[in-house]
């Protein structure tokens, strides 16, 4: 009797067993998403929102399925304590300039990304930013100019979409302002970046210290070198820019190859270690940034694009700040906003200052040197619609070809660049 019960007890036994796993794996992936979904909500509820409004007459659509999103770096301290400013290098100015601005477009289908830098000391007009949300605003004075960099700190992130759209002519879907504590933390969530020195860096205004050749730094170094600017190659902000477009793209190439956006829970932690710094337009909501970023886990490194808007010194003041050259960047600002492929012809090499363009500036006294600039001789840049001759936005299938064509024809690089192809952006009078 007992043995002839043996069978069913051992199925019944063995029915018990798989139950208790099954039960153990239920409860663990529901924590696993209690937890996820309480983090996720956590993270929500750190992003800052802002409202963006009084954008005048806008550029049209001209690539429904293509997205543009204003990427914003400030150099603001709020929220840095004395011991973290210390850290970071970043002194105890007050000034809310932006440090970097950047274009993000993303082609239809999610298979292309260009990244448009504008150097920070570009002259622009005034245009009219209504005061609010501390923002003392300003007049419109199309023959008064200031430096792209000083808009937000006039008239918020309003008053910088505003100004961008009207100088380029691409019709703006977004906006990210990421503080320098957030840039910190996406750094090391990856684990660190790579780059390369040509030679032995020691910059005490950035606190950056590099010997000769390859490394993988952490978050505050990597701060460190995105700011570096005085006392290397020819110590202006597009070498700058330069330098940090390489280090981009090692941080592309991190992105992708952590399998980070494919990963839900691992973008809610990332996100939830950049909400705090992290300031987006009203329109964009936390679920959109998730989103996006898994949206575009099909991504190769040599997919992303940098490019540099052209420019040319600014007869004012050539040795220190410059204006948009026309019309290759008309023809640039066109190509990105209808996602086509620009000419061949319209190669655009984006000229420097004279050597030593703001060499010998502090990064606080260069904050005070974002005034208003009064008008050269000059006219204003062309503003509003793009005029260069383009074609309905391609498909998905073509787009790629077209925005890869953009950086060729400009000197950009790709997301796949090596790490010790940028010892030209630190060639010049102030390098060893």
């Amino acid at each position: 009797m007992w043995v002839s019960s043996l069978p069913g007890f051992i199925r019944r036994r063995r029915w018990w067993i798989l139950g208790s796993v099954s039960l153990v794996v239920v409860c663990s992936v529901t924590a696993a998403l209690l937890v996820g979904y309480v983090k996720y909500r956590k993270v929500v509820g750190e992003v800052h929102h802002v409202a963006v409004s009084d954008l005048g007459k806008r550029p049209p659509v001209y690539s429904t399925s293509s997205e543009n999103i204003l990427l914003v770096g400030d150099d603001s301290r709020n929220g840095l304590d004395h011991h973290q400013q210390v850290l970071l290098h970043t002194g105890d100015d007050e000034a809310n300039n932006t440090d970097t601005i950047m274009l993000l477009h993303i082609s239809p289908g999610r298979h292309e990304l260009t990244v448009m830098s504008l150097p920070r000391d570009t002259m622009v007009p005034y245009y009219q930013c209504n005061s609010g949300g501390g923002y003392a605003g300003q007049q419109a004075d199309p023959y008064e100019y200031e430096r792209i960099n000083a808009v937000l700190a006039a008239g918020g992130p309003s008053c910088l979409w505003k100004t961008v759209e009207q100088q380029t002519g691409i019709h703006i879907d977004h906006f990210m302002e990421l503080g320098m504590a957030g840039f910190v933390n996406v750094v090391n969530d990856l684990g660190g970046v790579s780059v390369c020195a040509p030679f032995d860096v020691d910059d005490p205004v950035s606190g950056l210290v590099l010997n000769t050749g390859e490394h993988h730094i952490d978050g505050v170094t990597a701060l460190a070198f995105w700011r570096t600017r005085e006392d290397i190659g020819e110590g202006s902000d597009l070498q700058r820019i330069q330098r940090d477009q390489f280090m981009a793209a090692q941080i592309v190439k991190a992105v992708l190859s952590s399998g980070t956006l494919s990963n839900p829970l691992k973008l809610v932690q990332v996100a939830g270690d950049i909400a705090p710094n992290l300031t987006v337009d009203s329109g964009m909501s936390t679920s959109d940034l998730v989103s996006l970023a898994e949206s575009l886990h099909g991504l190769s490194a040599a997919d992303v694009q940098f490019v540099t808007a052209p420019v040319v010194p600014w007869p004012a003041d050539p040795t220190a700040e410059v204006e948009l050259s026309q019309p290759t960047a008309t023809t640039m600002f066109a190509a990105i906003a209808h996602d086509t492929s620009i000419p061949a012809d319209a190669t655009a090499t984006p000229s420097a200052p004279a050597a030593g363009a703001s060499a010998g500036t502090t990064e606080d006294s260069r904050a005070d040197s974002a005034k208003p600039t009064s008008t050269p001789s000059t006219t204003p840049s062309p503003t509003g619609t793009p005029t260069a001759t383009s074609t309905p936005s391609p498909s998905a299938s073509s787009s790629s070809s077209a925005i890869q064509s953009l950086a060729n024809n400009n000197n950009g690089i790709t997301g796949a660049a090596a790490c010790s192809s940028d010892s030209s952006a630190f060639q010049g009078p102030d390098s060893p």
